[in-house]
């Protein structure tokens, strides 16, 4: 499998932040296909129902 590299800019309150939202990021890269991550993109931007329920479930 090749490797690729990309450069992000986050606007966040504090470098803490922006830190915990990029190692997030990296988790459900390694853990969800690319078929995976589209679909949570998706409800995510366009089922705020399906969003809030998970962050209940989540406790956040």
């Amino acid at each position: 499998m090749k490797s690729y590299t990309y450069k992000i800019t986050l606007e966040e309150k504090s470098e803490a932040d922006a830190d915990a939202k990029v190692d997030a990021m990296a988790v459900l890269v390694k853990k969800l296909d690319a078929s995976e991550l589209t679909k949570l993109a998706h409800i995510v931007k366009n089922d705020p129902v399906k969003t809030a329920l998970a962050k209940q479930y989540l406790g956040v």
